[in-house]
């Protein structure tokens, strides 16, 4: 993909790529320290070996049918889901076995992780993938989230990416489209506009997928549209919640923008991300392979698509850290001039109303020089 913006949307003099860094002062934008440390995580988890990640699913081997049976684990009950005297074996086995489904059996191949018992026989088989020790720590995942209230996930699992592709893609949609976002929010405001964005991605995720365990094990209704049915211990990672976010921010900002799909279909930045939207939708209730990622992409998008047309909820959230964000609600209390703020708000309730290339050049400078501040703060 690739974004030629228009002159509004950057600086006097600015190359059209050059947001990855900040204004001027030669130093990185957040943007740009988000692309690094996605790639940062994933360089470092390389080095690391695989350990056995459980999904909440398991194989459970019945000597009256001779067969083998799933259980599911209740996705409230992390860490109570199995007896304690089953220990996981690390080792990834496959075996042709008779499954019984209901009334019917039939030879399938299952696979995961051995829990063995005391005697040292096999008792059941735990559904999942191996992992690397971070993605283990920081994904996202229903069952850890409500059931050990692993809050950090929320935020951790926007740093981690399944193999160089997953990233690579990502990354280049955070290249192009970060910065136009970034200098319309500035530095602080945009990480949280960021951060929210994939937050609300992983927690429509959440609902979906308790959704399904709901309607699939508790009141046995089978798979719903739109309702995720995948095991609530699946770890959900990636930072595309957020690139969702951002692109439908970018959509907002400069809809007919021109960006070359693959770098070579040409389109407007809006049909790009209204058409990504409606693949995610599509994906989710015909409820594909990655419906869950797909889920992830909605809600980022949704929160995307909220926060750049209020942008007045993501005044001072890092206030909290002594970092004065000058359009903040609490702004003019910490001594800056009122008029300075109400005349920012101004600027960003008319962009809300008429768009961004509606600015005046007197509008577009009062805005940079509180972004500056904003960045130097």
């Amino acid at each position: 993909m690739g974004l030629h913006d228009r002159d509004y949307a950057r600086p006097q003099g600015m190359h059209p790529y050059e947001g990855s860094m900040a204004r001027g002062s030669g130093r990185w934008s957040v943007n740009t320290w988000l692309i690094v440390i996605c790639v940062a995580v994933f360089v470092l988890d390389g080095f690391f070996g695989r350990v056995p990640l459980e999904t909440g699913l398991y194989w459970v081997h019945d000597p009256g049918k001779g067969a083998w049976t799933v259980e599911v684990a209740d996705p409230t009950q992390f860490g109570r889901d199995r007896p304690e005297a089953l220990s996981l074996s690390g080792r990834w086995v496959e075996e042709k076995v008779l499954v019984q489904d209901g009334n019917e059996a039939s030879e399938e191949v299952i696979g995961g992780f051995p829990l063995i018992d005391e005697n040292g026989n096999v008792a059941a088989i735990a559904q999942g993938s191996l992992v690397r020790p971070i993605e283990k720590w920081f994904h996202f995942s229903t069952r850890q989230v409500l059931g050990n209230a692993q809050v950090w996930r929320l935020v951790g699992f926007q740093f981690l990416h399944a193999n160089l592709y997953h990233l690579l893609f990502n990354m280049i949609g955070l290249f192009f489209f970060g910065p136009l976002v970034e200098r319309y929010l500035g530095g602080k405001r945009y990480l949280a506009f960021y951060l929210l964005c994939g937050i609300f991605g992983a927690l429509l995720y959440l609902v979906l997928n308790l959704g399904g365990y709901i309607s699939t094990e508790i009141l046995g209704l089978g798979s719903v549209p739109g309702l995720l049915v995948n095991a609530t211990g699946t770890p959900l990672i990636g930072a595309s919640a957020g690139v969702f976010g951002v692109l439908m921010a970018g959509a907002y900002l400069a809809p007919q923008a021109r960006v070359l799909l693959f770098f070579v279909i040409p389109m407007r930045l809006s049909t790009l991300a209204y058409g990504l939207v409606g693949i995610s939708i599509a994906s989710v209730l015909i409820n594909t392979r990655n419906a869950g990622g797909e889920a992830a992409h909605l809600g980022g998008a949704a929160a995307g698509w909220w926060f750049i047309r209020n942008p007045g909820s993501l005044h001072g959230i890092f206030d909290f850290a002594g970092k004065v964000d000058p359009t903040s609600r609490h702004f003019a209390v910490r001594g800056r001039s009122k008029p300075r703020i109400d005349s920012v708000d101004k600027i960003l309730d008319k962009i809300s109303r008429e768009g961004l290339q509606s600015l005046t050049r007197k509008e577009k400078k009062i805005l940079e020089e509180a972004s500056r501040r904003d960045d130097a703060s």
